[in-house]
């Protein structure tokens, strides 16, 4: 997230009555399900919240890319505390920066404004694949995976419904949006929140590695983006060939952090795709 200069947020509405808000970096697509007038009411609250978002954020960026360790300080924006509620259980583990969990607070924060204002029966706030959803009880939502973010391709599908406590699901690898330590194509969590989704699935994509094998090519990060919060940190830029057992390795690296957080309660499941193979960890709904 740079630093931003301050422009009026874009609101658009997509067909099929979703939702679109963009600014800067945050580009959202939100849809909700209801009566109208409650839908209606849903999504102003949600372009008046998203209307201060950023700059609340930028605010504090200096300490949100900071890396948080136990005895850390915390935020003060509602957003900037969510991020810090969904890494602080990784503090001391592994670096981590409150940024690992940008996306998915987002959503969440953009969710409860909407939720706060009406009364829906489904809902979701989908920030660039990091989406936090809202059912009400007996209903659900069908949820397409992909294993690979640079040419998104479902493999699979699963449904969740109220019933399985989901609130929020996010995805990352080296080949999406943001850096990545580790070499995973994609690594998919289902979590109570997006925050706490978006975390995990930073941290699960990081443990999906083989350091030191030399067809995986890495550059500091900050040689990249000068205002990471990665720092000089080494990030995947190319994954060449890998024999089958390199990717197994690489795959049960992950796997075992995934158990971790499963274990943990941290996250409910997570799907782990390298090179066309796939773990898949926890109970994903049928």
């Amino acid at each position: 997230m740079n630093a931003h200069v301050k422009v009026r947020a874009q609101v658009a509405f997509l067909p099929g009555g979703r939702l679109h808000l963009n600014d800067g970096p945050i580009d959202l697509v939100i849809g909700a399900f209801a009566a109208a007038n409650a839908v209606k009411a849903a999504y102003a609250a949600a372009a008046r919240r998203f209307s201060s978002i950023l700059d609340e954020l930028c605010d504090e960026l200096p300490l949100l890319r900071g890396e948080v360790l136990p005895e850390s300080s915390l935020p003060q924006g509602v957003t900037a505390r969510r991020m810090d509620a969904a890494v602080r259980p990784y503090a001391g583990e592994c670096f981590v920066t409150r940024m690992a969990a940008v996306a998915g607070a987002v959503a969440d924060e953009i969710l409860a404004a909407m939720l706060e204002a009406a009364e829906l029966d489904r809902a979701y706030v989908n920030n660039g694949g990091d989406i936090s959803v809202h059912l009400a009880p007996g209903q659900s939502f069908a949820i397409g995976m992909v294993d690979r973010l640079d040419r998104p391709c479902l493999f699979g599908q699963t449904c969740i419904s109220a019933s399985d406590g989901i609130g929020g699901i996010a995805t990352s690898g080296w080949r999406g949006r943001s850096f990545s330590l580790g070499i995973a194509d994609a690594v998919t969590v289902l979590a109570t929140y997006a925050a706490a989704a978006d975390a995990a699935a930073t941290v699960i994509a990081n443990a999906v590695d083989l350091p030191g094998h030399p067809n995986v090519t890495r550059v500091p990060a900050c040689d990249l983006d000068p205002q990471s919060d990665l720092g000089a940190r080494l990030v995947t830029r190319d994954v060449g060939e890998l024999a089958s057992e390199y990717i197994a390795n690489a795959l049960t690296r992950g796997e075992t952090e995934a158990h971790r957080l499963v274990r943990s309660h941290r996250i409910a499941a997570a799907a782990l795709h390298l090179r066309g193979e796939t773990r898949v960890v926890g109970s994903y709904p049928a």
